[in-house]
């Protein structure tokens, strides 16, 4: 169970519908579960509107206005959700990295926190630039030279701010104990203290 009251619409302030209809308008109405509440971090957005808000609309543009191709967003968002151990972010975000063209076996071995078998040059890059940017906070020479490479100057800054984006729903997720939908099992069973 969340730390948080699960909020309906009708619940919000204006501020606060707005946010939700902003994360609805962005992401789809499969956010909202069964029993009329925003699902993953949204919830918490809507608590506090004036923080929630911009992160919705942040959310939005790394993810679906960014420059970096789906595939490559999807690595990182993964690798971000990995370190952190956000069993939500994983959960959804495994699934899109497949359907995006992530192979199963760099998926899997990501969640285990092993190094993936990768094929793509590109995905390695991208992986090897997350892990360095969670474990570190910073990014060596070579591993900027990679990026910067790879996705030119505007997709490096799109790139950091994906994994600074990630965390920072990670840290939401985690602190909540937002809890993964009904059916779906944890990816670090017995991971979280409660």
């Amino acid at each position: 169970m969340s730390r948080l009251p699960d909020l309906r619409r009708d619940d919000l302030t204006a501020a606060g519908q707005a946010v939700w209809d902003l994360i609805v308008r962005t992401r789809g109405s499969h956010v909202v579960t069964d029993a009329g509440t925003l699902s993953g971090p949204f919830n918490a957005f809507v608590h506090a509107p004036d923080a929630g808000g911009p992160l919705a609309s942040l959310g939005a543009a790394l993810r679906f206005g960014s420059s970096i191709e789906r595939r490559l967003t999807e690595v990182a968002v993964i690798t971000v959700a990995s370190h952190w151990r956000a069993e939500f972010e994983w959960s959804a975000h495994a699934r899109i990295a497949r359907e995006a063209g992530v192979p199963d076996a760099v998926v899997d071995a990501i969640g285990r926190g092993e190094e993936p078998p990768f094929s793509a040059a590109d995905e390695r890059i991208v992986y090897a630039a997350t892990r360095e940017l969670v474990t570190t906070g910073q990014l060596a020479d070579a591993s900027y030279g990679a990026v910067r490479g790879l996705l030119g100057d505007t997709g490096t800054v799109e790139f950091v701010a994906l994994c600074g984006y990630y965390s920072l729903v990670s840290f939401v997720l985690n602190a909540f104990a937002v809890p993964l939908p009904p059916g779906v099992p944890p990816m670090w069973p017995g991971h979280r203290e409660g």
